[in-house]
């Protein structure tokens, strides 16, 4: 089948016959629709976490998929061939940049109805990763303040509206032509980050969401409340996350050093700062299927390309400026070769969503 790998790290995406799928007892195989785009593909590209997901090359990229049943495993009691599907595949089985994928059972739930194959691939990563932040983690409630940097992306742009419905107080960071498109989300405070600065404005915050690290994580610390809590999505990693992935003692010693200075400064603060790296779950995907379809999450695509163009997507994903997700798209051989954002019901950044 037809795929996109990388050979080694630090070369660009390749077009590639690979083997077909493996279908486990308790996998289900997926004829891939849609695949989102996202950061952590350019970065696993560029070797930036070969000490901690070490894979073995050529590997085929892609977090995020939506797509139809072809076949289950003996033991898969939950999907039947024809369903419609979406899923972020657990990480160590990544590889949607692809025609077929097979997926476990466990990561996977059926596609919201309400949308397209488009829109839902571009939610799972982006969407579990708001739900993780806010829910699994923050247990955000009603009445509490809420601060969301980059709330245009794709994280943001759904964890704002997640916010919303939980009953918080959503404040977010981005530039000036965004602050309708964000205050259509649900967002009560926008800041455009050119202009203003984020700390001189807010203060008693309960949670920041970080995608940004750096020093605008150590900002986001000060304007938190006592016993508030930062969590952050672009590091660095914690000795929590090294333990979850089960890291031998010289990465999990590195990688304690690494957060060891925002620790302090967060217990000096008397905040709490920790890191998020996502996990699959078809569990949650399926509570976000729900709010979808009850119009309380609608997912944000910017950029369709075509299966074919993967690559060059992919690379454009660096020159910034769009709102919410990109995706490629892989329509059944009957319907057209190409999806046009008109299409399929996206917003081009610059127009209102």
């Amino acid at each position: 089948m037809k795929a996109f790998v990388i050979n080694k790290y630090k070369s660009g995406l390749q077009p590639a016959e690979v083997a077909e799928p493996v279908v486990g007892e308790q996998d289900v195989l997926v004829r891939v629709e849609a695949a989102g785009l996202n950061q952590l593909d350019e970065k696993i590209r560029l070797g930036e976490f070969k000490q901690i997901l070490p894979y073995a090359l050529p590997l085929v990229l892609g977090h995020d998929l939506a797509g139809t049943v072809l076949q289950v495993g003996t033991k898969v009691r939950g999907f039947k061939p024809g369903d419609e599907v979406f899923a972020r595949p657990d990480k160590a089985r990544i590889g949607t940049f692809a025609e077929r994928i097979a997926v476990a059972e466990a990561d996977l739930a059926l596609k919201p109805a309400t949308i397209s194959m488009a829109e839902a691939g571009s939610l799972p990563l982006v969407a579990l990763t708001a739900w993780q932040a806010l829910v699994e983690r923050g247990k955000v409630q009603r009445g509490q303040k809420v601060l969301i940097h980059a709330g245009a992306g794709g994280v943001g742009s759904l964890a704002i509206q997640l916010a919303k419905h939980l009953g918080a107080a959503v404040a977010t960071t981005a530039s000036a032509a965004n602050v309708d498109f964000l205050r259509g989300l649900g967002a009560d405070v926008v800041i455009d980050y050119r202009n203003e600065d984020f700390e001189q404005v807010l203060s008693g915050y309960d949670l920041v969401l970080d995608s940004l690290g750096g020093p605008n994580l150590q900002k986001s610390l000060r304007i938190l409340k006592p016993g508030g809590q930062a969590i952050g999505i672009a590091g660095p990693p914690d000795p929590a996350f090294a333990r979850e992935l089960g890291l031998n003692p010289v990465l999990r010693f590195a990688i304690t050093g690494m957060s060891r200075s925002i620790r302090s400064q967060a217990r000096r603060l008397g905040v709490h700062y920790e890191f998020l790296f996502m996990h699959s779950s078809g569990a949650q995907l399926g509570h976000i299927a729900r709010l979808v379809d009850d119009g309380v999450l609608r997912p944000v695509v910017g950029r369709a390309t075509p299966f074919a163009q993967t690559p060059e997507a992919l690379q454009a994903l660096g020159s910034g400026g769009l709102r919410g997700k990109a995706v490629v798209v892989n329509p059944p051989r009957n319907a057209s070769a190409t999806a046009r954002p008109e299409a399929v019901g996206l917003h081009r950044s610059g127009e209102t969503a």
